[in-house]
């Protein structure tokens, strides 16, 4: 090391404190009771001698990074168009904040293999995982939970008890299945919000299931088909389906993003909204309230989904013991114009 280097003791003779309290301040230990006026000075003086901590010394000390990864399983490209993304991004960086932690963002493709992820642990990058979007096969995420690294997922495996926090994704595929035979009809489609190995997407077409089971309706493969994330996959979806001879006059889109897609697919092929097709999507995403006509959709807390998995994780990794490893928040039927009813 340089002996020019300035020193955590250097910063401290500046600001009149200890060095002990120049760690505390600049490794944002939210334990630590520092009155605000001494964290602006030891800031400050850090600011002035051009002073920053050491990362590898920092976790040397301590033995945490004091950070946080959100592996979001969707391909780089597509990741940051993710109108999801940003309210859940939100809350897991609130909640980081408000414990002293910082979060790393890492996008992950379908077509790469299941550890992709691994260096953030290997090297030390992160104390813990929130893994959003977990597949059912992913047999890595499942050997890092039993090795004891803390992994929170946004989603559930349904065969482990890995930490979770998500919402009831099959409840709130029949509560828009069960508004639409409400409105009369009985040859409801589906596309699904994301290919099938997707936690989320199986729990989804297992609620739609489920509701036409209950209301004594046969499935019918041929009215399901796969979305993925995106706006062009619900647009060639809705196009196939219309194209049966029979096709559906109802259709639960699992994602509002896919739904767009399918929204402008049936514009464009004349159908009418929702007096020849009636639309149901899922998430309430802003775009959903402007569009014309306005989305019916399943509404998911984005912001409280992210808190809660940065919470949780952020006690996990500190020894809090949490009671309840796996949070399960509210969605709600937000209806508006799509499905030709009235709220």
């Amino acid at each position: 090391m340089s002996s020019a280097r300035t020193t955590q003791r250097q910063v401290a003779d500046e600001a009149g404190v200890s060095r002990t309290t120049v760690s505390l301040v600049l490794n944002e230990v939210p334990e630590a009771h520092i009155s605000p006026e001494t964290r602006s000075r030891v800031r400050e003086a850090a600011r002035r001698l051009d002073y920053y901590p050491d990362a590898a010394a920092r976790r040397l000390a301590s033995g945490k990074t004091r950070t946080i990864a959100l592996v979001w399983h969707r391909a780089p490209d597509n990741a940051y168009r993710d109108v999801f993304l940003p309210g859940f991004l939100e809350g897991i960086s609130r909640a980081a904040r408000h414990y002293g932690y910082h979060v790393l963002f890492r996008p992950v493709g379908v077509e790469d293999p299941d550890g992709s992820y691994g260096e953030l642990v290997r090297g030390r990058h992160t104390d813990g995982l929130i893994l959003s979007g977990p597949r059912h096969n992913d047999v890595y995420v499942r050997d890092l939970h039993s090795e004891g690294f803390p992994v929170v997922l946004h989603g559930r495996v349904t065969d482990v008890s890995i930490p979770s926090v998500d919402v009831d994704n099959a409840q709130g595929a029949i509560t828009a299945i069960n508004h639409l035979l409400q409105l009369g009809h009985r040859r409801v489609g589906m596309i699904t919000n994301a290919p099938l190995v997707y936690a989320a997407s199986r729990q989804r077409l297992q609620g739609y299931r489920t509701a036409l089971e209950i209301a004594h309706i046969y499935y019918e493969e041929a009215l399901v088909r796969e979305g993925n994330f995106d706006e062009e996959s619900g647009y060639e979806a809705i196009k196939e389906l219309l194209a049966l001879d029979e096709p559906p006059t109802a259709v639960f889109v699992a994602s509002d993003v896919v739904a767009m897609g399918a929204l402008r697919a049936l514009h464009e092929q004349n159908v009418r909204v929702p007096e020849q097709m009636a639309v149901v999507g899922f998430d309430d995403i802003t775009a959903a309230r402007f569009i014309t006509p306005a989305l019916t959709t399943v509404h998911v807390p984005t912001f409280g989904l992210g808190w809660g998995a940065g919470e949780l994780l952020i006690r996990i990794i500190e020894d809090d013991h949490p009671r309840n490893l796996h949070v399960q928040l509210d969605t709600e039927l937000i209806i508006r114009e799509t499905c030709g009813a009235r709220a």
